[in-house]
């Protein structure tokens, strides 16, 4: 039908849905259209092979549009009923005018045959019989009852009383602009008195009436009436499954919409947009003001500890009842002494060095032309993580440190708590800042529309899995810092003192089995295998609950249970043990099935530490030391973002330099290039207090 097939594999995709959905029991009706362009494609081809060469040269005379959709409509139902027959299916085809409507009688009757034709399980196909239609022109003429299909799906939803519209668009949903303008956002719920007059509509279809537009008018129709409206796009073969398992999909039109939205919650953009106008406001004021407001964000956190312990504890409930492993509650409670020790973090970053304005480089290029390089904030930010209610306090608190705005989003299992300390937070933030300078999302939905803000967030943080950092890559130009598995080995060399070998490992497991800095493979030296010191480790292991899994050679050696796959965080009181013959086969272990997150070596030999600790490329490497030492606030950083296992920008626990970037500052007295005549270049290194 279509040139390039698309139609076809457009059609095929519904089709197979909807096979799906009547066999749940869901009683469907299908409007559609394309008989009218399915028909034109015919009759061209059929004029060409009828016309001479002469007849070719003479202007070509448009085919008239009914006589397009009487020869289009037998093949496009034939398309559908080949299709449902193929999938056991029965279809069946009610060709409807825009008179028809007009008959009280006429209405009855269509009522009754559809419900005859949903109670066989056949799915009734309607379109506008445009062959026949009064309308002087299909596509052109938009007055009377209906005037497309949209309008006309709106129109039978409602003489049928259907629970639920759904139209199919090429796009994800509603826009508040072209959806090809980056400014534009996804308008999830659809609310008249709000989005009516701000909606700036793009062309219409190539083909069809009215294109976005039609299809607004059409829901705001049949939602006013009663029906809930759902536009989604039809390229997405799960858009409607997900429709009627209640997702945020597309744009929802609902005629209680008015009561259900804030009407002064921001949409995405606009909290981005708030929360750069904020980081600006932060960076305009001194060192000391930015110093004081974190100690009074320090102060409130300490002041409502009572009431974000209440809030946390509510949450850790939900997440037991709803069946959540251990080991996520255990990075969601907020342990006693906790808020006491975010607040000592904070206090630590308020008294750290001003990081803004920092001069890193300072050169003379020419007599009295001096180049500085500087630090200076990134500008917005976008964390994404889980569980972690904590992490909201640190991130936020080196967001003002570092003159960043900062848009939150946590998992939804801490959705009670992180609300409660981003309200303490950020009503510590003085009014000639701003308190949007720390945006909290709240909606899952919400994600795609902030990673199309390339033009206004700087820097996405997403912290989770590799699949999660991965999916935020592929869905965004801004760029990405990432935060993903914590695969953390330790390798024990033949040379390591066992005793000291054993409480590292311990430590590096059992401190705290949850975080993304616990060992979650132990290798080690072949050698070992027999001794005493190995054996005392393992039933120390045992003896802390932790479960062991072996690799090929270790669990045969130690009669424990296969690991399903080296590449595996467990994230709890289990770990992967395996055998190796040297310190070269620990590195390629390591290199093959590790996240590049932290490593270990605990050896007496020095030759081969040093060898372990330049070889194995991950972001941090220790000798004889827990890989629970990879922290922010450990390393003397105050607090972390997250733990980069990237390689541009930061990598390891990311502090308040992570979160600067730099800027060139030229200082002259009317220099000029002209061609780089009569410019003496001296490029003389200068000392930072040297005065020129």
């Amino acid at each position: 039908m279509d040139p390039t097939r698309d139609f076809v594999k457009n059609v095929k995709r519904v089709v197979f849905k909807l096979e799906a959905l009547n066999s749940q029991g869901y009683e469907i009706i299908l409007v559609t259209s394309g008989a009218v362009g399915a028909g034109r494609q015919r009759l061209k081809y059929r004029r060409l092979l009828n016309s001479s060469f002469a007849d070719l040269q003479k202007p070509q005379v448009d085919i008239d549009g009914k006589a397009c959709a009487a020869v289009g409509q037998n093949g496009l139902m034939a398309l559908y009923d080949s299709l449902f027959s193929q999938l056991d299916i029965t279809s069946s085809q009610l060709l409807v005018t825009d008179n028809d409507f007009k008959s009280p009688e006429f209405r009855y009757q269509l009522s009754q045959t559809v419900n005859s034709l949903l109670n066989l399980r056949s799915i009734p196909i309607f379109n506008e019989n445009d062959a026949i239609s009064s309308r002087r022109a299909p596509y052109e003429d938009s007055t009377g009852i209906f005037w497309d299909n949209d309008s006309l799906a709106s129109l039978l939803a409602l003489e049928l009383k259907a629970d639920l519209l759904v139209l199919l668009s090429d796009v994800e949903g509603l826009y508040t602009g072209p959806p090809s303008d980056p400014s534009s956002s996804l308008i999830h719920t659809y609310v008249k008195k709000r989005h009516q007059g701000l909606i700036t509509f793009g062309d219409k279809s190539r083909v069809g009436r009215g294109g976005m537009t039609a299809k607004v008018k059409a829901a705001v129709t049949a939602a006013d009436s009663g029906t809930p409206v759902v536009i989604a796009s039809g390229f997405v073969a799960e858009n409607i499954a997900k429709v009627l398992e209640g997702q945020c999909i597309g744009t929802l039109f609902h005629r209680d919409a008015q009561s259900w939205v804030i009407h002064d919650e921001f949409g995405a953009r606009d909290m981005a947009v708030a929360a750069r106008e904020c980081s600006r406001r932060l960076q305009s004021v001194s060192s000391e003001e930015r110093r004081k407001i974190l100690l009074d964000v320090a102060d409130a956190l300490e002041g409502k500890e009572s009431l974000i312990n209440v809030e946390n504890e509510a949450d850790v409930a939900a997440a037991r009842r709803a069946g959540y492993e251990d080991s996520l509650i255990s990075r969601l409670m907020l342990k006693p002494g906790k808020i006491s020790a975010l607040a000592k973090s904070i206090r630590t970053i308020a008294e750290m060095e001003e990081p803004i304005g920092q001069i890193l480089r300072k050169t003379e290029l020419a007599e009295g032309l001096v180049l500085e390089k500087i630090t200076c904030p990134l500008g917005v930010l976008l964390i994404i993580f889980e569980s972690r209610p904590d992490a909201l306090v640190q991130i936020a608190s080196l967001a003002i440190r570092s003159g960043n705005g900062l848009l939150l989003k946590g998992g939804k299992e801490a959705k009670r708590t992180n609300a409660i300390l981003h309200k303490v937070i950020t009503s510590a933030l003085p009014d000639t800042v701003g308190e949007k300078l720390i945006g909290l999302v709240t909606l899952r939905e919400e994600i795609p529309d902030l990673l199309k803000l390339d033009d206004v967030i700087d820097l996405v943080i997403p912290r989770g899995s590799n699949r999660l950092v991965s999916q935020i890559k592929s869905s965004t130009k801004i760029p990405v810092l990432g935060h993903s598995d914590g695969i953390c080995h330790v390798y024990v060399d033949k040379s390591a003192d066992m005793d000291m070998a054993r409480r590292v490992i311990v430590d590096s497991k059992l401190d705290y089995p949850a975080a993304c800095n616990a060992m979650e493979t132990l290798l080690v030296h072949q050698d070992l295998s027999k001794a005493n010191g190995f054996q005392d480790l393992l039933v120390e292991l045992n003896h802390g609950g932790v479960m062991l899994y072996g690799g090929p050679r270790a669990s045969s050696t130690l009669n424990i249970s296969e690991a399903k796959s080296f590449h595996h965080e467990y994230s709890s009181r289990a770990c992967t043990i395996e055998l190796v013959d040297d310190v070269e086969v620990a590195i390629d272990h390591i290199r093959r099935h590790g996240s590049g997150h932290t490593e270990c070596i605990i050896a007496e030999d020095e030759e081969t530490a040093e060898y372990f600790l330049r070889q194995v490329d991950s972001a941090a490497v220790f000798h004889n030391a827990s890989t629970r030492f990879c922290d922010g606030m450990r390393f003397g950083l105050g607090a972390e973002v997250g733990i980069s296992t990237s390689k541009i920008h930061a990598r390891g626990p990311v502090g308040v330099e992570g979160l600067l970037t730099t800027k060139w500052i030229l200082k002259g007295n009317g220099h000029i290039v002209k061609g780089d005549e009569g410019v003496n270049y001296t490029h003389k290194n200068l000392v930072i207090s040297e005065v020129v």
